[in-house]
Parts: C-alpha cells; structure tokens; sequence
C-alpha cells in the first residue's frame, strides 16, 4: 500500500456511510472515535433527534455531536399516538432527509418496531438497508438482553455499529404499563443492570438509558465500558438526548417531565401563520414589486396592449416604472 493510501485509510473513520472531513460550518465530521474520545476525556456528550433536512440542519450547524432520527417521529412528525406505526421505509425516507443537512453529526436511526424482533436474518437484513438506503451510520435498537443476538449479528455479522436502548423503551410501552418510569425496585432495577451488561457483550458501542431513576443510570453508567446517553435518565449519564420537537414546544400533546423548554417555536408559528391569513385577507400581501416579478418595459408595454386589443382587459398590478425586474429564472 503506498504512502498516500496509508494516510487515507488512518483518516477514514470506523464503518462509514460517508468518509470523514469537515462540514461547511467548520465543525469536524464526527466517528465512533471522536464519541470514544469524547468518553474517554469524560465530556458530556450532546445528541439530538432530527426528522428531516431542516432539523438536521438546525442540529448541523449547532455543533451537535450525535443526531438521532428516532422513530418518536411517527408521533411528532406523523401524528401517529405511539411510535410502534412508523414502518420501515418511512423510517429509511427520514433518514435519508436527515443525512442530506447533516455533514458533522454521527447519525444514528432507529430500527422500528417488527424490524429485527423475529429473528437475526431480519434484523441484519433491515440494519442493512438503513445503512445503504437510509444512510445511518449506526442503527439504535429499544430492547434489553432478549435482543443480544441480533445486536452480536448486527455487530459482529455485518459490521454495524449499534446503539443499545433500555429503561423505557416506548415501541414496547404497553407491556411496561405504559409511559412510565422503569427501575424504581430493586429487582427492576437490577434488571436493567443485566440488559445493559448483555448488550455491551453484545457489542453495543453506546447505549440510551431512558426514563429510569438517576442512581440507577449512574450504576450502569459506572459499570459499563461504553458511553451512556440519558433522557430523563438523570445528569451522571456520558451524554444527554432530547426529542426536538419537545425542546423547542413544536410538539404540545404532551411534555415530558425530564424535557426543559429552550424554545417556544410552536406558538410562534402559529402566529405567523395567522399574521399572514390576515395580510392575505386585506391584500396586503403579496406587495406589487416587493414580491412580485417584473417585464422588461418594452415587453410590458407590448402585453398590455396585445392584452387589451386581443381579450378587452385593462390590466391593473404595478407599472414597469419602479419595479424591481427579477434575475430569478422561473
């Protein structure tokens, strides 16, 4: 191998849908190294869901380490009433939207609810479509020790990198007794400290503990060789992950108790909306030569009168005089 390719295999990353480099608002692209870096210098790592090009963008230029497109989309991108709708090519169609704005982020997806519980084959065969078609980097999947097998032939069969998930694993929320806190007895407990165990054997390189009590994801977070992402999971987790939508109040069903507000987007928008129906109504807008596209004068000039000759009409809209002519090609 010669001296340049050497340099360019040290550079490329650990399983890639894209090779490494920087994304155009300079943040470095982030690997399964820089996660394990990030750990190993005990830096809290911050991950955030994303559903399409415009939320990954957001993500994108935030800096965010880890992007999660998370099936919670089939609820507050969907309006499904839980996440166990959302199939297996519309989670591939989110994906490939988030990975179009997403050029730093490590983009991990979910794999939905029926897409890798009946057997190994299934579930290598599904990770590997939302690798090729859905451009993942890493697929999540929400289940304890039961999964170990198909997680160690995700792995280790087709060289995948998975994410665990445990505690409240919400495509499985009926048989928990609904949304609720997981991990609150001492045999409940102790069961999530053997899922988390099992799946790190299984080869998971990071693992979202969601809605259990804060010592209880401490206990795993110490226990375990592989970073922890919390979500309502308390603040000694390696990282933390929120659902967009609830964040910045996009999503208003309901708001977890473990999710803090950083914005108001939802109102907002419907103020928008609003304010432009009105301008709509009163004919304020559009605006003759703010948002609107001129003639040359002569070509003007020419239309109407070609207009009023051939059908009878005065036409009214803005003179060429004080118009903005238009460069935009429609």
């Amino acid at each position: 191998m010669s001296r340049s390719a050497l340099i360019a295999a040290k550079q490329m990353r650990m399983y890639s849908a894209r090779p490494a480099a920087r994304d155009a608002t300079g943040h470095p692209k982030v690997t399964i190294q820089t996660i394990k870096k990030l750990y190993a210098e005990q830096k809290p790592i911050a991950m955030m869901t994303a559903y399409d090009y415009p939320t990954s963008v957001a993500c994108d230029r935030a800096g965010i380490d880890m992007v999660l497109v998370g099936d919670s989309l089939a609820m507050v991108a969907l309006g499904h009433d839980d996440t166990s709708q959302v199939t297996m090519d519309e989670m591939i169609h989110h994906s490939k939207a988030v990975a179009r704005g997403s050029r730093s982020p490590f983009i991990v997806t979910d794999l939905p609810f029926g897409s890798y519980q009946s057997d190994e084959r299934t579930a290598v065969e599904n990770a590997i479509r939302m690798v090729k078609e859905g451009r993942a980097e890493a697929v999540k999947l929400e289940a304890g020790r039961r999964a170990a097998s198909k997680i160690e032939a995700i792995v280790r069969g087709a060289g995948i990198p998975v994410v665990g998930h445990i505690g409240l694993t919400p495509q499985t929320a009926v048989a928990l007794g609904g949304f609720r806190v997981q991990g609150k007895s001492l045999g409940s407990a102790q069961s999530l400290v053997d899922d988390a165990l099992a799946l790190q054997e299984s080869g998971c390189f990071a693992m979202v503990l969601e809605a259990m009590p804060s010592l209880v994801a401490e206990t795993i977070t110490r226990l375990l060789r592989v970073p922890t992402i919390g979500i309502g999971a308390g603040s000694a987790t390696s990282g933390q992950v929120l659902v967009l939508s609830d964040m910045v109040g996009l999503f208003d069903r309901f708001t977890p108790k473990f999710c803090q507000s950083f914005g108001d987007l939802g109102p907002r928008m419907v103020d928008a909306v609003e304010e432009y129906k009105k301008d709509v109504r009163k004919g304020a807008f559009p605006v003759e030569g703010v948002h609107t596209y001129a003639m040359p004068a002569a070509a003007e000039e020419r239309w109407r009168a070609y207009v009023q000759q051939q059908f009878g009409l005065e036409l009214g809209g803005l003179k060429h005089e004080g118009a903005v002519e238009s460069t935009v090609q429609v």
